[in-house]
């Protein structure tokens, strides 16, 4: 690819992500600025739609999202579940978790799928749901998020489950993220870690993508 090639690509990323922007509907558009407003800031817009249609081509009734703050996008997936179904959000920050809470109690009256928010670590909490019982997981957030629900995710998931992680590039790091070999910061190292492991791992079939800031999608076989 040349220079132009390259240059066309950041354009379409743009693109796509004012489109998306566009297409947002207002309640998420009102969540994005409370939560940006309060230091939380979202992941790409074109992101959160694409994870709703992952719930809608999956088929998923059962879904995870682990995330700090992850406000938008946990909204995305309980939209995509068009009243049915579960959703589980797992934050352990007050404040991430705050904002969860406040869109649930506003969105329960309007859905029949069931939303309940917790407030806890991956690694104490998803240990204790019970095996088999989930169709999807989204990831986002820290750094400690990532390993901790891969941990689970082969128990979890039911046979022709997924699993996603955003930001798999990192990108928000000062130093560049994955992409950067020079950065060596706490996120940039925990994806790059990550990324071997779901990719080595013989029970799912996995691949990277570059949307939003990096999709690291995995299947269960």
């Amino acid at each position: 690819m040349d220079r132009t090639q390259y240059t066309n690509l950041a354009k379409a990323w743009e693109f796509t992500e004012e489109h998306a922007r566009e297409l947002e509907p207002s309640t998420l558009a009102d969540a994005r600025t409370a939560a940006d407003e309060s230091g939380q800031l979202q992941g790409p817009a074109a992101q959160a739609r694409l994870l709703g249609l992952l719930v809608r081509l999956t088929g998923a009734s059962s879904v995870i999202a682990v995330g700090t703050g992850s406000l938008v996008e946990t909204l995305q997936l309980a939209y995509a579940l068009d009243n049915k179904g579960q959703l589980t959000a797992v934050d352990s920050t007050a404040q991430g978790i705050t904002l969860i809470r406040k869109a649930f109690a506003e969105l329960q009256d309007e859905t029949a799928t069931t939303l309940r928010a917790v407030n806890a670590p991956a690694s104490v909490f998803l240990p204790r749901l019970n095996a088999n019982d989930y169709d999807l997981i989204v990831v986002a957030g820290d750094a400690e998020n990532y390993a901790a629900t891969f941990a689970q995710a082969s128990r979890l998931l039911r046979d022709h489950g997924a699993i996603v992680f955003t930001d798999a590039l990192a990108l928000d790091t000062e130093q560049g993220g994955v992409i950067n070999p020079a950065d060596r910061s706490g996120k940039a190292t925990a994806m790059r870690e990550l990324i071997t492991t779901v990719e080595q791992d013989e029970e799912f079939e996995s691949t990277l993508t570059p949307d939003g800031t990096g999709l690291l999608i995995a299947y269960k076989k």
